[in-house]
Order: C-alpha cells, then structure tokens, then sequence
C-alpha cells in the first residue's frame, strides 16, 4: 500500500507540473496541458483522496511524503484558479465546479452570400426582447479559428448563447478554407457577412451602426486584418483571443515541426514566403498590425503566456503598435493559459474572457 500511494501522489504531481515544463510540440501534449490549466480544479480530487486516505493507511515518513506530494499537487492544480482570480474581480469559485447551463437563445441559419455559386452561411442568435428599452442590440460578428482550412462557426457556440443574452445580436459566421480559396477570400467574406447583416438590420432589429468583430487564432487575424483596413465607423471594436496580427513576423516564427505545421498553414493561406511583390502585398494586406491607423477601431487582445501554437508576443507586438497609434487597446495576459483556454468557458480562462469581453462590449457599444 505504501508503495502504490508513493507513486500515485507522485504521477499526480506529475500532472500538476505539466503546465511548468516544456513539453514536445505536438496536438497530444497541447490538449492535455489545456485539460490540466483549465479543468485543473477538478483534477486536485485526486491528491486530496490520495491525502486523506494516506492519513489513514499509512504512517511515518511515507505519510509525510503523500501528503506533500498531494499539497504540491493540489497548489498546482488550482494555480490557474487562484491567478484568474487576481486578474478580475468577477472570479467564481462556486462557478469552476456548478456552471449554469446559461440561457438558450433562438438560432436561425441564413445564406449570407454565394461567391462562386458556393453558400456561404451565418447562424443568428437573436437577443432576447428587454421590456426597459427600446434601443436595438448591437451585433457581434463571430470568426471561427481552424488554422485557416478547417472549422466552422458551430465552434463554442455556448458563448454565443451568452452574448445574445447579455443583450448582443450574435452572428456566427463561415467563410471559405485554404487551400482551395486562399487569402483574401476571407476577407471578402467577412465585408460580405457585415454588408448583409447592414442590409437586413431592420429584419433582424439590429442597430447597423454598433458592430463589433470577434475572432479566435486564425479568426482573430482574420477579425483585426479586416477591421482596421475597413475603416468603417459602424465596427465599434475588434476582439481577437490568441491570433496572429502581423504574418510577415508570424512566417519568421513558423516551424514545419510545431504542433500545427504552421509553414504548411501559411503556405496554404498566402501562397508561400513574402519574398515577391504580389505576396508582400498580400501579407501586409493580411496583417493586422501593418494595417492599423490612429482610426483603428478599439481593440480587446486576450492571450495565454504559455501558449505554444501562437506565441504570446503576437498580442503583446499589436498592443504596443495600437499604444504607439493612440488606438484604445485592453490587452489581457493570462499566465497560465495555453490555446484555446476559453474552451471551458467557466474554467480560469473562460472567466476572465467572459469579464474582459463584457466590459469591452459594454464600453464600446454605447
């Protein structure tokens, strides 16, 4: 017995150190990390019975050692809590272990545009009818990620739901995939998606004048890069979680050997290296940060430090170019997260993007 709580505790140390260590760069180890920082809180259950029935079963030093081993483990495990927590005051304990469902909104499909004859198609999520206003909601244009040639806009849809009973229209989009329709096609389709949803907007009961553009990774690019080249008024903001912003930097960084292939991605996405005029420009066209003007809409950039399939100095390089511009621009850190940490959207991560989120889209869609 003594043996087997000896190993348990510490393959459950382990584990709650994964999130301090490198590990190799593949899709594996990335999505175990994610279930460690952001279901972590879940995972302490297992120290803490291996702790109290080592208090039981056991004796000396082998006790002594359990229950260290198991309060390291546990301290590891709620660290994403404790450090989300410090970042917003709106932080939840109960909420980590007793998520609410969240309020169902009615959701309708609608065909956007037909570039090429192809459907290209939008889910709506209607904000529910207030009573104490009369206003129109304004909309938020959601952009999927995927790495460019996958993913589709039923990804997350649970935050979707809460925005639209917060208040927001929500239009969760698709667009074309490399590599069969590279770069601009997105862009095309994004302007496409918000002409439509202008053009209907008494349909729908939207104000046209209050958009609002949201992205995760390549969707994020895809938001920031249209956004700041649209120089439309009516995009109030601009919020991209873990995406890239300028892709000239972002082919510097690639590796064929990373958890995504992002030279393969690129290749796809723009053609190959920047190293002719027509790619140069398609590169600056795509990216973000070359595109951005001291008429840049507001922007909300959320990244994880650890993130390892987009690199953390995408964000920070965007935020110091908007702070150069004067562009208003919250950037939250985040110290444990890796990509994609809003996936459980009331772990550590989902709750400081749902805080950040909320004030960014109360502030900016007045």
């Amino acid at each position: 017995m003594r043996w087997l709580l000896l190993f348990l505790s510490a393959l459950a140390l382990l584990a709650a150190s994964l999130p301090f260590v490198r590990l190799p760069d593949t899709t594996f180890w990335w999505k175990v990390v994610l279930g460690v920082t952001e279901f972590g809180h879940w995972l302490v259950l297992f120290p803490l019975g291996l702790a109290g029935l080592a208090w039981f079963a056991s004796e000396g030093a082998v006790r002594g050692t359990v229950l260290a081993l198991c309060a390291l483990s546990v301290a590891g495990g709620l660290w994403p809590a404790f450090s989300a927590a410090r970042l917003t005051g709106t932080f939840s304990w109960k909420r980590l272990w007793f998520a609410s469902a969240g309020e169902k909104v009615p959701v309708r499909t609608e065909v956007y545009a037909r570039p090429g004859g192809q459907e290209l198609t939008l889910d709506f999520y209607a904000p529910p009818f207030r009573k104490d206003t009369t206003r129109r909601p304004g909309c938020l244009v959601v952009i999927h990620g995927g790495g460019w040639d996958s993913g589709d806009n039923s990804q997350l849809v649970e935050w979707n739901h809460r925005w639209a009973a917060h208040g927001w229209a929500v239009a969760a989009i698709n667009y074309r995939l490399a590599p069969q329709h590279p770069w601009p096609a997105q862009r095309e389709d994004v302007q496409a998606a918000i002409a439509w949803l202008k053009t209907n907007a008494d349909r729908f009961a939207l104000d046209p004048s209050r958009l609002v553009v949201l992205g995760r990774s390549a969707g994020g690019q895809i938001a920031t890069a249209v956004s700041y080249g649209a120089h439309d008024p009516a995009i109030r903001g601009v919020v991209a979680l873990y995406a890239p912003h300028d892709m000239k930097f972002a082919w510097g960084v690639s590796r064929e050997d990373d958890a995504l292939n992002s030279v393969r991605l690129m290749r796809q996405y723009l053609g190959g290296p920047p190293d002719t005029p027509e790619r140069n420009a398609l590169y600056e066209s795509a990216s973000g940060q070359l595109l951005a003007r001291n008429d840049s809409p507001p922007t909300l950039l959320i990244h994880g430090f650890p993130d390892r399939l987009v690199w953390y100095r995408h964000s920070r390089r965007l935020a110091a170019r908007l702070a150069e511009l004067g562009v208003s621009c919250t950037h939250v850190e985040l110290p444990w997260a890796t990509h994609a940490f809003d996936y459980n959207a009331d772990g550590p991560g989902g709750q400081v993007a749902d805080a950040a989120i909320a004030e960014f889209l109360n502030r900016v869609g007045r």
